[in-house]
C-alpha cells in the first residue's frame, strides 16, 4: 500500500508531503493547477524519463520520494526475487533526485537502475490515465488479461506450454542450422583443408621471430665470420697483459698505484673471457645457400599463412583451434540431422497438446470474464451490453499460444457488436477498463491503483455509477483518483486540493488535504463552476450526505 508521497522542487511543486490511507482517495483542483505533474512526479519515481526540464525554476535538483508498505509474504518474497528487502517493518522507500546533469535513484538507500524501479513499480502499483486506456486497442493486452483470470491449474497449463515452446524452438534452430547438408559437406570440405593447411604447417609459439634471426644470420654469415676473426686479432694483442706487468713491476713503490693494478688484472680477465667468447661463436653461424633456402621458405610459408588468414602466429594457433571445433561441431550435426528431425516432430506433438490444454482452461476463462464484464458494464449505465471474447487460429505458434484473442463489445442495444479498438468513445472505453479492473480486482493483483481523469466524457447518472464502482474496487484496494466530477469526490473516503497559487513573480502548486467547510466548497466549484453561491454549497453538503449513505449502504 502507498502510504506517502513527498515532492521537493518539481516543476510547479516546491515542496509537498502527502500522507495516503486506505480506501478511496480522490485528487481534485482547477485545470492547470498541476493535477499532471503530481502523476508526472510518481511516473519518475518508478522509472519513467524526466527530463532537467521538470526541476523547478531556479533550483539546482528536485527530489521526489514515495513510501510503500509490504506486508504480504507473497509479495515480499516476490520483491526478494528482484533483490529488493523491505525494512523490518514491512517499508519501502522509492526516491529519486533529479539533477541538471544525471539522475538518482534509490530503494531503501541502495542505488537502482530504471529497469529495476519498472519491475518494482509492476508490483506495488498500477497507474492508469488516458494513454493506459488506450492500452486498450492492443490485443496483445487482452490476451494478458485474459490469462490473469486463469485459475492455478490454467496457469500451469500456460507454463507447461512456454516450456514446450522453448523446447520446439530450441529443435527448430538446431534442424535450421543442419537443414541445408550439402552447404554444411562444403563448409566440412573447406574447413578440412584449411586444418590439414595449418596442422602440417606445424606452426609454434614465438617461430616467427626464431626463423628471422636465423635468416638474418645465414644471410650475412660472411660479415659475421669476419667481424668475429678482426675481433680475435684485436683481443690477441696482449696489450693490456702487458700494461699490467709494467705497473706491477713498480707497484712497490708506491701504494697509490694498487688501485690501477687492480682495475687492469680485472680489464685483462675481462679481455681474456671476451677472446674465448669469440672463439666460441666463430663457426656457429651456417653459410651455405641450402641452409639458407630453407629458412627463407619457412618464413615465406609463416608469413603467407598469416597473410591469408589475416592474422599473426599466435591467432594462426588459435585459428586452427576454431577450425577444428567447428569441423567437430559440423559433424555432429551431420549425424544428429535425422535425429533432430525425430525429436522435433515429438515436441511438435507436445507442444500441439500443450496448445490444446491451454486453449480449453482460456475459453472458459473468456466465458466467464464475458459474463462479469457485462454485469459490470450494466452497472456503469451500458445497459444491454454485449461482450465477447473472440480467438482466431494463428498461422504458427506464438511465444503466447496457439490463438490470438480481442475483445468485442457492443455498447447499446440493436447495434453491430464491433472489436474494441472501434469504440471512439474515451467514455466508453474510461468504463470498459473500470469493469475490467473491477472484474480482476479479486485476483492477486497491485494493492494501489491510481485512476488518472477516468472519468472523462461522463456525467450524471454515469459518473454516479463509475464513484460507486471506484468505492467497490476500493475495498479490496488502495484507490486514488484524480477527478474533476462532484459525484466522484463526494464518494471519496480522503480528499485533497490542488491549486496554484502566485504572488506576481513566480507560481507554486500546493496540495492538501479537505475536510468540513473546505470540501463543500471544493464540492460547490465542481458543482458550479466559478461562482459557489448559498443553494450550491447546500447541494454539496446534500451530496456528500447522500454519498455517505450510499456507502454506508454499500458495505
Amino acid at each position: 500500500m502507498l502510504l506517502g508521497l513527498r515532492v521537493k522542487n518539481f516543476a510547479l511543486i516546491r515542496e509537498a508531503s502527502l500522507s495516503f490511507d486506505t480506501g478511496f482517495t480522490v485528487l481534485s483542483g482547477e485545470t492547470g493547477a498541476g493535477k499532471s505533474i503530481l502523476i508526472d512526479s510518481i511516473s519518475a519515481l518508478l522509472g519513467a524519463k524526466t527530463g532537467r526540464d521538470m526541476i523547478r525554476n531556479g533550483e539546482e535538483a528536485a527530489y521526489l520520494e514515495l513510501i510503500f508498505s509490504v506486508r504480504q509474504k507473497e509479495l515480499r518474497e516476490r520483491l526478494a526475487a528482484l533483490s529488493i528487502v523491505p525494512e523490518e517493518d514491512g517499508t519501502v522507500i522509492v526516491s529519486r533526485k533529479i539533477q541538471k546533469t544525471r539522475s538518482i535513484s534509490r530503494i531503501n538507500g541502495e542505488a537502482v537502475t530504471a529497469r529495476q524501479l519498472k519491475e518494482l513499480a509492476a508490483l506495488l502499483i498500477d497507474i492508469h490515465g488516458q494513454h493506459e486506456v488506450q492500452t486498450l486497442f492492443s490485443t496483445e493486452m487482452h490476451g494478458r488479461l485474459l490469462d490473469e483470470l486463469l485459475p492455478p491449474a490454467g496457469q500451469a497449463a500456460r507454463e507447461a506450454y512456454a516450456e514446450a515452446y522453448r523446447a520446439y524452438r530450441q529443435l527448430l534452430r538446431q534442424e535450421r542450422e543442419s537443414a541445408d547438408r550439402a552447404a554444411l559437406l562444403r563448409e566440412a570440405d573447406l574447413l578440412a583443408f584449411e586444418i590439414r593447411e595449418l596442422s602440417e604447417s606445424g606452426i609454434h609459439p614465438g617461430e616467427e621471430a626464431e626463423l628471422a634471426e636465423a635468416y638474418a644470420s645465414a644471410k650475412h654469415a660472411a660479415q659475421i665470420e669476419e667481424a668475429l676473426a678482426e675481433a680475435e686479432r684485436a683481443l690477441q694483442t696482449d696489450a693490456v697483459s702487458e700494461a699490467l706487468r709494467a705497473v706491477r713491476a713498480v707497484v712497490r713503490y708506491t701504494t697509490s698505484l694498487e688501485a690501477l693494478a687492480g682495475q687492469l688484472t680485472e680489464l685483462d680477465a675481462l679481455v681474456q673471457d671476451a677472446a674465448e667468447a669469440v672463439r666460441g661463436e666463430q663457426g656457429k653461424v651456417e653459410s651455405d645457400e641450402e641452409t639458407l633456402n630453407r629458412l627463407g621458405e619457412r618464413l615465406d610459408l609463416l608469413r603467407h599463412l598469416e597473410a591469408k588468414y589475416d592474422c599473426d602466429e599466435e591467432g594462426l594457433l588459435r585459428l586452427l583451434a576454431e577450425k577444428e571445433a567447428r569441423a567437430a561441431a559440423i559433424t555432429a550435426l551431420l549425424r544428429s540431422a535425422e535425429t533432430v528431425t525425430q525429436q522435433k516432430e515429438s515436441a511438435r506433438q507436445t507442444l500441439c497438446a500443450a496448445a490444446a490444454a491451454l486453449r480449453e482452461f482460456r475459453h472458459r476463462a473468456a466465458e466467464s470474464l464475458a459474463t462479469r464484464v457485462e454485469t459490470e458494464l450494466a452497472a456503469l449505465n451500458f445497459k444491454g451490453a454485449r461482450f465477447e471474447v473472440r480467438f482466431a487460429e494463428l498461422s504458427d505458434f506464438a511465444e503466447s499460444g496457439s490463438e490470438s484473442a480481442e475483445f468485442y463489445i457492443r455498447t447499446n442495444p440493436g447495434e453491430e457488436i464491433k472489436p474494441l479498438r472501434q469504440i471512439a468513445s474515451g467514455g466508453e472505453l474510461s468504463r470498459v477498463m473500470l469493469a475490467l479492473q473491477t472484474v480482476l480486482a479479486a485476483k492477486d493483483r497491485v494493492e494501489t491503483l491510481i485512476f488518472d481523469e477516468i472519468d472523462a466524457g461522463i456525467s450524471g447518472r454515469t459518473a454516479q455509477l463509475v464513484s460507486e464502482k471506484l468505492m467497490e474496487i476500493s475495498r479490496t484496494r488502495q484507490v486514488l483518483c484524480i477527478t474533476h466530477l462532484p459525484q466522484l469526490a463526494a464518494m471519496a473516503d480522503h480528499h485533497y486540493l490542488i491549486a496554484k497559487e502566485t504572488d506576481g513573480s513566480k507560481t507554486e502548486t500546493e496540495i492538501r488535504e479537505i475536510t468540513g467547510e473546505a470540501l463543500y466548497l471544493e464540492l460547490g466549484r465542481l458543482i458550479g463552476g466559478a461562482e459557489i453561491t448559498a443553494g450550491v454549497l447546500k447541494t454539496a453538503e446534500e451530496m456528500k450526505q447522500l454519498a455517505e449513505k450510499r456507502k454506508e449502504e454499500m458495505r
